[in-house]
């Protein structure tokens, strides 16, 4: 059994992390699961959210969405379509799509709307703003 793992956060564009780390909490499509050294082998889907991974008494945040997260026995893989270090978000924007999507979230019965779209999009707004406040 390892005593850390080796974490790899890759999108279609660019690596985003590759580090040793003792522990990762990463936001599965069916709710939040943390990985030890040593965890059982899977392959899951993400969802949208903070993902956390612990180097000694630090703590690092990024947010994720959607993809695949890969658990080895000493090795964590995710490929996420996107995934933002609280330094690249832009507060903001960030705003503006929270805005916007508790708006079409908020709107009237007769508009047409694709609620998992605007529902995501909220998802994704609220795990920016909440990841954009780590930053240091």
């Amino acid at each position: 059994m390892a005593d850390r793992l080796t974490l790899e956060i890759a999108t279609p564009t660019r690596l985003v992390a590759a580090e040793t780390v003792d522990e990762i909490v990463i936001p599965g499509s069916q709710g939040y699961f943390g990985v030890l050294p040593g965890h059982a082998a899977f392959l899951t889907t993400l969802g949208i959210g903070e993902l956390m991974y612990r180097i000694g008494r630090d703590e690092h945040y990024m947010v994720v969405a959607k993809g695949f997260a890969e658990v080895r026995n000493d090795k964590v893989i995710v490929l996420a379509d996107t995934a933002e270090r609280p330094a690249e978000i832009d507060r903001p924007r960030a705003e503006r799509a929270k805005e916007r999507a508790e708006r079409r979230l908020s709107g009237r019965a007769d508009e047409e709307i694709d609620y998992m779209r605007a529902l995501e999009a909220l998802e994704r707004a609220l795990a920016r703003l909440m990841t954009a406040g780590r930053a240091r």
